[in-house]
């Protein structure tokens, strides 16, 4: 075992911690070739810790509360972010806009999962937005992080069908599923080296990657 020599990953939640107990799942299964150094959260009842603890992941709390502006919570994350050196840090239900002197320390190396497909419905509240629309399909997309607000470059997405009979609550659900296939893999992407980010635009073995990113449904399924 070499684990100096895997990338290293810190994540960063709000909340119950699913894509981060998948990505836990994923690095347990060597799905990802990486090793999960740290998890984060800005909220001290976050369910998410208690999966990491059980994972055997250092923890830490960043009570934004704590802090009178963006910038000063920004800066105290950032600071505990640095000291596990991150090869990659991702964002799992982080319910924080962060600043854009944040975002320039980890510019490249930062990944969020949004409940849409981008650049449809960026923000809150994705599911009832695409009901509402009356979209036939739904899905999810892995961008690179910018400090436009789920604005940053795509990396790979998936659909689902949008049926008749749904509400935002089973719509999620579905999309659920996907999140927890597509963000491991743009992970084992990057650990592996075939994708990054490079002049505000992202790129597998050094070609661009569509606007939307890499279609989940044509991904060749390795062996």
């Amino acid at each position: 075992m070499q684990k100096t020599h895997q990338p290293r990953i810190v994540v960063l939640i709000s909340g119950k911690g699913s894509n981060l107990q998948s990505m836990i799942d994923a690095v347990q299964m060597r799905v990802v070739d990486g090793e999960i150094v740290a998890v984060i959260s800005n909220n001290p009842d976050a369910p998410g810790l208690q999966k990491a603890e059980k994972a055997g992941i250092p923890t830490h709390v960043v009570n934004h509360r704590e802090f009178p502006d963006r910038e000063s919570f920004d800066a105290s994350l950032a600071e505990v972010v640095e000291q596990y050196q991150p090869n990659l840090v991702l964002l799992c239900g982080f319910m924080r806009i962060l600043t854009p002197e944040f975002v320039a320390k980890f510019e490249g190396r930062m990944m969020n999962i949004h409940p849409s497909l981008l650049p449809k419905y960026p923000g809150l509240h994705t599911h009832q937005r695409a009901l509402d629309a009356g979209d036939t399909v739904a899905g999810a997309t892995v961008h690179f992080v910018t400090s436009e607000l789920d604005g940053g470059p795509a990396i790979i997405h998936a659909e689902v069908p949008v049926m008749e009979d749904d509400t935002a609550e089973t719509l999620a659900e579905r999309v659920f599923e996907q999140e927890h296939l597509i963000y491991p893999m743009a992970v084992r992407w990057y650990c592996q080296g075939r994708i990054g980010l490079s002049n505000g635009r992202a790129f597998m073995f050094g070609r661009p990657l569509p606007p939307r990113g890499h279609p989940f449904s044509t991904v060749p399924r390795e062996r």
